[in-house]
């Protein structure tokens, strides 16, 4: 059965952040990237990219195939909860129609 509400991955790095008592802006710092690229993230604003996947393993954070995994079961969340607001809408519609 498909999970409808995963959590972001950027819900996971910023409990990993608070848990380690770092800053964002240091935390950015050991990733390599601006603290408004890890911002967004932590903020659930932005993706995570191969890249920052790459980021975080290197921290110990996982594996960089965790992390697009989560990415991937988020999005494809998303999009089904897309779908089904849609399709919900039309039906609604159908019935006001008569």
């Amino acid at each position: 059965m498909p999970m409808y509400n995963p959590a972001h991955p950027g819900a996971l790095v910023r409990g990993n952040v608070e848990e380690l008592g770092w800053t964002v802006a240091g935390c950015a710092r050991r990733l390599g990237v601006a603290r408004t690229t890890l911002s967004r993230l932590m903020n659930e604003d932005a993706r995570v990219s191969p890249a920052m996947a790459l980021g975080l393993e290197q921290l110990g954070w996982s594996t960089a195939d965790f992390w697009m995994r989560v990415q991937a079961a988020y999005d494809l969340a998303q999009e089904r909860l897309r779908r089904e607001a849609a399709a919900k809408k039309i039906r609604s519609a159908r019935r006001k129609a008569g």
